[in-house]
């Protein structure tokens, strides 16, 4: 189930598989601009901030992560990320979230998540309609060569 958000895949960076680049591509492919990120980030942040909240050993151990928004470690420089900021915020958010929270969710819990995640990328689809980001350059931003 976990497999239909795209920051839950099975394989991450040690495989060779960047989150931020699969991230930075899902909102390409969305065309979703740095305020559709920006909300879509948010999105996930409420839904975390609220389920930690609401886990009475998670709010013990985990709740300082959600003093400041964003959180992570580059929530408050973007220096090196090449104008990719979201995505590298959501990477580190939606790891939280597929290795902490995805796990307690059962079943019902799940599926109510999986339909409240598409009629956000729904809305968000269209408001992308009438507000386009720009190209993407020719060069992968994150391609090291």
């Amino acid at each position: 189930m976990a497999g239909h958000f795209p920051f839950a895949g099975k394989r991450g960076t040690r495989y060779g598989l960047a989150p931020r680049g699969t991230l930075a591509a899902f909102f390409e492919n969305n065309g979703f601009n740095n305020e559709m990120q920006e909300k879509y980030y948010e999105w996930w942040y409420g839904f975390a901030k609220d389920f930690v909240a609401g886990d009475s050993d998670l709010s013990a151990t985990m709740g300082v992560r959600f003093h400041s928004y964003p959180m992570g470690t580059h929530a408050r420089h973007s220096f090196h990320l090449n104008d990719k900021f979201w995505p590298v915020a959501m990477d580190e958010l939606g790891s939280f979230v597929a290795n902490v929270i995805l796990p307690k969710l059962d079943t019902d819990a799940m599926h109510k998540l999986e339909e409240d995640h598409k009629a956000l990328l729904d809305g968000l689809r269209e408001e992308a309609k009438t507000n386009p980001r720009q190209p993407s350059p020719d060069v992968g931003l994150f391609r090291h060569v």
